[in-house]
């Protein structure tokens, strides 16, 4: 049966949602009703479409009788987890036309890194490259040409991004397909520790550049449990990957295998079986509730705070941060992956993976069963996990294709319980984020990287607009003491709400001194964050009259995770008083950030999630 919590909040989110949700149907209702998108094409809009193709495609193409499929590609050679996308639009094309369909690349979306800007101007655009993302993806897909969809992406906005724009187009079936990892690097513990002695100048910037190339080292996803490799659990967990695909090594028969199967897959829903389940009903108040359980269950990055609620949305299912608080009280935390524990996403594959994650939630109750999925109807395909079908009599050559993959039962037990567990042994019989709410407004914060003896901080503020002015405040022996960081100023109205992932190696060294040390920001973390007690995504920000913005030097704040509080130990009338000092500050903006003024100015960081567009509960 279903945990009572789950069916009570789900029932809360499919009321809250009705009016929003049954729009959404409607509008792709009308647009199902269209028996082929290129039946209604001109002789002159068929000719663009398919100008540059070969001759047996044209003539597939003018057939029109057979699946033309598209490709969202973000592909480029620089980042390390898009790079193995260069080969996958050839093998798509290559099934295709073995199936006598076509697939065509219908489009681009920039895939930019945070790992790269972290500190820098371009963070300012982190953010913002989500939307630019969406709209990118549903430019893509609005030349109304496709039967089915592929979209590749892997890291931080990426996904959202692409789901985000899919879900324009929700009457069309639509498979996310995955990169997969690179292969382990050096452990994250000394990864950490490296980093951890540079801020204390104890090792070289040569040693810092070693330690960091020795952990990201080749092509595919960085190895921790960020946000990159949480887009890959919810996309999985939600029925949008093929099962146990998230975590398969790029450049392996098996990776290669999973996406042929994936095109083979959608080809043969819309041919053979007329099976194919469009992702706009895929996606639906039951599969938004089952991919907060999997963040919560994972200890998944805190930046779904606000992917999530943007995803849902558009779908026309409205939640908000106190259902992902309501749900994080009961659902048990079942993985410790760094930076929540020391084991990356290859150990947590190998342990049993996400086949293991998915059977021990929904046989609990924790998970919805009666869900649509790229697969089919419920989640009994996603208890399984994939392998090379090395029985069969005819296994295709690397001249011929892909080898062919089988699903077998995913692991009976565990193979390790230091990551990964059964519901009954979890390593926390609460979810991995908390909801923060007191005088200075509505934060959230990741508990399951933080030890337990440090999720109560109440201490003095040091207040800063910068993480580089907190940087230069230690390297000037100036932090040497119990305090709670606050930096403001950072909000998506203010600066497009960048990580502040800087701050984790400088405040993780005075924590370890013995300091008591905590950070309240309006700004993000990173996904990588951990072990610091963090409220972040603060809001209001400061430069929308956010209490934060009228913190002073030495007022006592206590951040108490445990009961879910965040609170400023000033009285009402000195806060009445500070409001008339209050000055706007003069906020300057890194390179291209200046394209992103109209949207600056419509947005703010209750948009992003607080009182998740403007429902306040």
């Amino acid at each position: 049966m279903l945990h009572p919590r789950i069916q009570e909040v789900t029932e809360r989110v499919v009321k809250r949602s009705q009016t929003t949700r049954s729009a959404y149907l409607k509008r792709i209702q009308e647009a199902k009703k269209q028996t082929r998108v290129r039946a209604g094409l001109g002789c002159g809009n068929l000719a663009h479409v398919m100008a540059a193709c070969s001759s047996s495609d044209k003539a597939r193409l003018k057939a029109d009788d057979q699946p033309n499929l598209a490709i969202i590609n973000s592909y480029n050679d620089m980042l390390s987890a898009h790079v193995p996308y260069i080969e996958y639009p050839d093998l798509i094309k290559k099934i295709a036309t073995k199936y006598d369909a076509t697939a065509q690349v219908a489009g681009g979306v920039p895939a930019m890194c945070d790992g790269v800007t972290q500190g820098r101007d371009g963070m300012e655009l982190s953010l913002f490259s989500r939307d630019v993302i969406a709209m990118s993806t549903a430019v893509a897909l609005s030349h109304d040409v496709f039967d089915g969809v592929f979209c590749l992406g892997v890291c931080d906005k990426i996904v959202p991004g692409l789901l985000i724009g899919s879900l324009s187009f929700g009457h069309l079936p639509i498979f996310f397909l995955p990169a997969g990892p690179m292969e382990s690097g050096i452990p994250n513990k000394e990864k950490a520790r490296v980093r951890q002695s540079f801020a204390q100048g104890l090792v070289s910037r040569e040693e810092l550049l070693e330690a960091e190339s020795a952990s990201y080292h080749s092509a595919g996803t960085c190895t921790f449990y960020g946000t990159a490799n949480s887009n890959q659990m919810l996309m999985e967990i939600m029925g949008l990957h093929l099962p146990g695909s998230s975590f398969i090594n790029p450049y392996t028969e098996l990776r290669d295998g999973l996406t042929a199967s994936a095109v083979k897959m959608m080809l043969e829903q819309l041919i053979e079986t007329k099976s194919a389940n469009p992702i706009g009903e895929i996606v639906d108040e039951k599969t938004v509730i089952n991919g907060l359980v999997g963040l919560l269950a994972t200890g998944g990055s805190t930046n779904h705070a606000i992917h999530l609620v943007a995803m849902a949305k558009a779908a026309g299912v409205q939640i908000t941060w106190k259902d992902m608080a309501e749900l994080s009280e009961v659902v048990p935390l079942l993985t410790r992956i760094y930076p929540n524990g020391s084991a990356d996403v290859n150990h947590f594959q190998a342990a049993g993976g996400m086949g293991f994650l998915m059977r021990e939630l929904r046989d609990a109750g924790y998970l919805h069963n009666d869900v649509k999925t790229i697969v089919g109807e419920g989640l009994d395909d996603y208890t399984k996990e994939p392998v090379l079908d090395v029985d069969t009599n005819v296994i295709m050559t690397n001249s011929e294709g892909p080898s062919k993959v089988k699903w077998v039962p995913c692991p009976e037990n565990s193979l390790d319980e230091d990551v990964l567990r059964p519901v009954s042994n979890p390593f926390n019989k609460q979810g991995g984020l908390q909801l923060l709410t007191g005088n200075l407004g509505k934060a959230v914060i990741k508990v399951s990287a933080v030890d337990e003896k440090h999720q109560f901080v109440s201490a003095p503020a040091k207040v800063f607009s910068s993480q580089a002015s907190l940087q230069d405040a230690f390297a000037n022996g100036e932090l040497n003491q119990d305090f709670i960081a606050v930096i403001k100023e950072q909000g998506p109205k203010a600066k497009g709400m960048p990580e502040l992932h800087k701050l984790t190696p400088v405040m993780a060294t005075l924590q370890d001194q013995g300091y008591k040390v905590a950070i309240v920001t309006d700004g993000r973390m990173s996904g990588a964050s951990g072990k610091v007690p963090a409220a972040i995504h603060l809001a209001p920000e400061a430069v929308e009259g956010g209490i934060i913005a009228k913190i002073r030097e030495g007022d006592m704040i206590t951040l108490d995770a445990p009961n879910g509080d965040l609170i400023l130990h000033v009285s009402d009338e000195e806060l009445a008083e500070r409001e008339l000092e209050l000055t706007q500050p003069e906020l300057t903006f890194g390179t291209g950030r200046e394209l992103f003024t109209g949207f600056r100015n419509m947005v703010s960081s209750a948009d992003l999630g607080a009182s998740a567009f403007g429902i306040d509960e």
